[in-house]
């Protein structure tokens, strides 16, 4: 059976296609340059008549004299203010790296944070931390931007006649609040927050809320798990979710969870699941995953097989799995044959693994989840896959609670609500209703960082410190404590919410008088106690984190008594319409509480490749039912797509569409987290629409679609700006690598076959094809250091951790939208996606396939050859570098590199030119606010890598190997007199990966382990395009998909 590697609509109709029609092709290389030329100074006749040769030779040279007159213009001087005094342990240019902790709206993750001068910069993973082995998130990675962010709330604020007014001190917050206590005549206080996951944060809510009778504490999450901790309370009598071993899994089934994208903890599910990804060659084993969901998430495009279904369908799925397996249950109705034939070899899938298999489901449905619950427990996992000695904390709130906190609201009941790190005015499912609940509460304060939704409706603003400016703590898991210490000094008038507490759960809430003046000695005194003594609390702090001793799995005890029933609910289910719509997460913006972060924004989603926006997500078969011309490469290439108009009941969404392969035909995907209030800032104003109020509420819990909606076409059309549809290959199957576990094992040398018929037919006297497949003399390094990388796309989910990682170090600049819908995007590496199908089905999407694509630093670099100034070049240690002071801009090597990763500054995006002409709108054409007023703001600055050249307009840049941490690296080999040692220099991208997809290292020492990959991975290994004869230093591992299809291989 053949197969078809596309990239775009336009490729897997018609691969002739690819190129643009001649008139069009004009229209949009045009767009490219403003359309008025400055010749308002020159004779108004010039462009009209004809030209002499001596009126050429003038305008020629006064445009040479011009330049050089400008060249030698003084560059204006800018002044660098020193310390005055310097404090005794900072060093000018020497970084500093303390551990803390990344929490936000329940995620957590140990991290190192680098600081540069005082500056936090740069954000990697805790190599101490047993679950995450350093892995990040792309979340995490851009959360050191949001310490700079110019719109967090710059000091504490209350309300006055409906606009806010700034309140000078701490103290006068601290009695005007507590005199609003002493007005509410005993009547309940509410702590509304985020899943708390502090213990020392947990206590102190306990003895404020002891100060008032009848107060209470909700948790709430914007993307609620209530369902599972419900189904898991009745099921094992332990309202908690259990630990998750994707490493001991060679059976995984996901019903709808994004585990390696956004579901509960998907760094750490990630470096479990790539564990049982990785093949040995002499033994090619492999975990086999199954997917079931709606739409392609980044998880499903992961999977070895994947089948789709309704979202209303999710229970009627895990109810016939479960009675496949035997299950006490009647299997419902399901007409599609497929699916129904996918979940019978699911079965016998699972029975045959003996327990070393595990079934997870996203649906927010407790009788869905008890239903999961029971097939894990038939298929032996507990114990083995799911551990229930050391269970999760990232997910706490109950969806019924909240519903009965909006109630007590509305009836009057509540005296004063305290909101921290939640924000229901605009993510709750019935946001309308908190809303005007808010208003009948006597006391309502926020403790959030920026002017959300939710605290545009309050009375009292008493913004919290960022997370790299607080002392902290976190449990993220039974038994295990990450620890959380400042970076940085506040830079804004800030105060920690737990303070507050502190200051108001005195008698009659009067400030003063406290034993513990404020949370950071609170904090210090709790574990100093807990740990016994400061020098363990020290050692605790240092190390980032502590882990109480290891116990082995537990499997919890299983009760089945709720699952009839469940069953029973399931099955009388109401079906759904025609059309249904479902949320999701992207990876990328989440919940939407990072919505104003630039970086986020700008990350291309790795399915749709999309940025700046959401959209509705729709199949081809509903496209072509809609009369949406999606299978030309016009649809593709130009950005406007057509709106459609989403309806329900008397909810309303007005969505641009993309269609997508992999989706159910009567599906329409939209992401949460868009439809911003302009006070998050720049990067979220105007971006998206809000598809929260499309959750439903079941009675019990929170679920996330909408079983019957109608779509219409509105006739409208809004651009959609994405990314690698620029760039075309046009069928080269050289580019990517992608088979199945059955033909690796029957062809196991296939692709290195194709390099040894390389070497035969470009150097047949020698088979040397390194020196004898070209015209150019080898370049011969030396035998020490030759940098080199090698990408396991097995183990490569998409993620786009190492995007984002490599903006944070190399100061990459964000364009905007504006820049993107002009291809003018500068991320220095990419995450090319490729879909794959059958020849003769191509309707039928086989699998997807991530590949990082980023500066191979080619040997034999054509970008080289033809830069007139020598601007890109070669070094002794194999790095294609950048002299960003020799660049003059003429994007030869642009044109001449072959896999178009080189990124030109078409503007001064970061306002780091000296000339302030070159940041003239007129001349470079309209950029968007959020780089002329959010990226070049002062404060947001200081995130820049001093390490890295800020490049200005009209340079071409690209990756360098993070060539800055090479230096130190050998530097610090150099001073402690030592030959630098594998694994000490390590790119960006490289750390930043949870899924240790990506191998950095001198090829040349044998003992490394990229050069141990290379020769162990030898059948696997491929160059991308390698018959160019580019010699890159970067190699790739072809992609295998644990089927047993056998794809009969072909020449190249």
């Amino acid at each position: 059976m053949g197969k078809k590697i596309w990239q775009k609509f336009g490729e897997l109709t018609n691969e002739a296609a690819v190129s643009l029609s001649a008139g069009k092709a004009e229209q949009l290389a045009g767009d490219e340059f403003k359309d008025e030329l400055p010749f308002e100074d020159i004779d108004g006749g010039i462009m009209d008549a004809a030209t002499p040769r001596r009126d050429f030779l003038k305008y020629l040279g006064f445009s040479t004299a011009a330049a050089a007159l400008a060249a030698g213009c003084k560059i204006p001087s800018r002044r660098v203010v020193p310390f005055a005094n310097k404090p005794p342990d900072v060093f000018p240019g020497v970084a500093k790296y303390y551990a803390t902790t990344y929490v936000q709206d329940g995620d957590v993750l140990p991290i190192i944070a680098k600081v540069r001068d005082g500056r936090p910069i740069k954000i990697e993973g805790n190599d101490l931390c047993s679950f995450t082995k350093g892995g990040t998130s792309p979340r995490a990675q851009a959360s050191v931007l949001d310490l700079y962010d110019m719109y967090r709330l710059p000091h504490p604020k209350r309300k006055v006649g409906g606009k806010f007014e700034e309140i000078p001190t701490f103290d006068q917050l601290d009695k005007m609040v507590g005199d609003a206590f002493a007005g509410l005549s005993g009547a309940p206080v509410i702590l509304l927050t985020s899943t708390i996951t502090s213990p020392t944060t947990k206590q102190l809510i306990s003895e404020f809320l002891a100060k008032y009778p009848g107060s209470k504490h909700v948790q709430y999450d914007a993307v609620s798990y209530s369902g599972m901790l419900q189904a898991n309370e009745a099921s094992f009598g332990n309202r908690a979710i259990p630990s998750y071993r994707f490493e001991n899994a060679k059976v995984i089934v996901g019903l709808g969870a994004d585990f390696l994208g956004t579901w509960l903890s998907p760094v750490e599910f990630a470096r479990g699941y790539s564990v049982g990804r990785k093949i040995d060659e002499k033994n090619p084993q492999m975990s086999k995953h199954y997917q079931f969901e709606s739409f392609l998430s980044m998880t499903g495009a992961c999977a070895d097989e994947r089948f789709t279904h309704r979202p209303s369908e999710a229970g009627a799925v895990a109810l016939a799995l479960y009675a496949a397996l035997g299950g006490s249950a009647s299997p419902p109705a399901i007409a599609d044959a497929k699916l129904r034939q996918a979940i019978n070899k699911v079965a016998n899938d699972l029975k045959n693994a003996n327990g070393a298999a595990v079934v997870v489901s996203r649906s927010n449905d407790v009788n869905v989840q008890t239903i999961v619950n029971a097939i894990n427990s038939q298929i032996g996992a507990y114990g083995k896959t799911i551990d229930w000695s050391r269970t999760l904390n990232y997910r706490q709130g109950i969806d019924k609670d909240m519903v009965d906190l909006v109630a007590a609201m509305q009836n009057g009941q509540v005296g004063a609500i305290l909101i921290y790190g939640a924000n229901p005015a605009y993510d709750y499912f019935d946001a309308e209703r908190f809303k005007s609940a808010l208003k009948k509460v006597r006391l309502t304060v926020s403790f959030n960082e920026k002017l959300d939704e939710t605290s545009e409706l309050c009375q009292y603003l008493v913004p919290n410190h960022h997370y790299l400016e607080s002392w902290g703590d976190a449990e993220p898991k039974a038994g295990y404590t990450s620890f959380i210490q400042p970076t940085i000094f506040p830079l804004f008038k800030t105060r920690y919410f737990q303070t507050s507490l502190l200051k108001w759960g005195q008698p009659a809430a009067q400030p003063g008088g406290s034993a513990t003046p404020d949370y950071e000695t609170y904090f210090k005194n709790y574990w100093t106690g807990k740990l016994g003594g400061a020098n363990a609390f020290d050692a605790a702090l240092q190390n980032g984190v502590i882990e109480s001793a290891a116990t082995s799995a537990s499997g919890g005890s299983f009760n089945g008594g709720s699952v009839t029933a469940a069953a029973s609910a399931i099955g009388s289910a109401r079906k759904g319409g025609k059309d249904e719509i479902v949320l999701y997460q992207k990876v990328s913006i989440g919940t939407g509480k990072q919505a104003g972060n630039p970086w986020l924004q700008e990350i291309p989603d790795p399915i749709s490749k999309a940025t700046w926006d959401n959209y509705a997500l729709i199949s081809m078969a509903k496209a072509k039912e809609l009369g949406i011309d999606y299978d030309t490469v016009d649809y593709e290439y130009y950005p406007a797509k057509p709106v459609i108009s989403i309806k329900a009941g008397n909810k309303e969404l007005k969505l641009p569409v993309l269609v997508t392969p992999g989706m159910n035909a009567n599906t329409i995907a939209v992401a949460v987290g868009y439809g911003r209030t302009k006070n998050l800032g720049k990067a979220a104003e105007g971006v998206g629409q809000n598809a929260y109020p499309f959750a439903t509420f079941n009675g019990t819990n929170v679920v996330y679609f909408t079983s019957d909606v109608t779509i219409s076409k509105t006739g409208d059309s809004q651009k959609i700006a994405q990314m690698q549809i620029q760039n075309s290959y046009e069928g080269r199957k050289e580019v990517v690598r992608e088979t199945t576990l059955g033909t690796f094992r029957k062809y196991p040398n296939q692709y290195k076959e194709y390099r040894e018929e390389l070497t035969k037919e470009f150097a047949p006297q020698t088979s040397d094809f390194r020196r004898d497949a070209t015209i150019y003399p080898d370049f011969l390094q030396p035998g020490g250091l030759k940098w080199g990388m090698s990408i396991d796309m097995n183990s490569c989910i998409g993620c786009n951790a190492c995007v984002v990682a490599c903006h944070a170090e190399n100061n990459v600049p964000v364009v905007g939208k504006r820049e993107v819908l002009r291809y003018h995007d500068m991320h220095w590496l990419r995450i090319d996606r490729y879909f794959v199908s059958d020849e003769k089905n191509p309707d039928e999407l086989a699998a997807v396939v991530f590949q990082p694509m980023l500066c191979q630093h080619c040997d034999n670099a054509p970008c080289e050859n033809v830069c007139p100034v020598s601007a890109t070049n070669h070094n002794i240690e194999g790095i294609n570098q950048m002299a960003y002071n020799r660049c003059v801009g003429t994007r030869y090597c642009a044109n001449n590199c072959p896999y178009k990763v080189r990124r030109f500054n078409w503007a001064d995006y970061t306002g780091a030119d000296s000339f302030p002409n070159n940041q003239d709108q007129w001349i470079v054409g309209k950029l968007d606010d959020v780089v002329t007023e959010q990226m070049m703001d002062p404060v947001t600055r200081m995130v820049l890598n001093p390490d890295v050249t800020v490049r200005s307009r009209g340079v071409m840049e690209k990756c360098s190997f993070c060539v800055q941490r090479l230096q130190d690296a050998k530097l610090t080999a150099k001073k402690e007199d030592r030959v630098l040692k594998d694994g000490e220099a390590k790119t960006a991208c490289m750390q930043a990966c949870p899924t240790d997809a990506i191998v950095f290292g001198n090829v040349h020492d044998k003992e490394s382990r990229i050069a141990k990959m290379r020769e162990e991975n030898e059948q696997r290994t491929f160059y991308v395009i390698e018959h160019l004869h580019t010699l890159p230093n970067i190699n790739y591992l072809a992609k295998v998909r644990n089927t047993d299809e056998i794809i009969e291989p072909e020449k190249g």
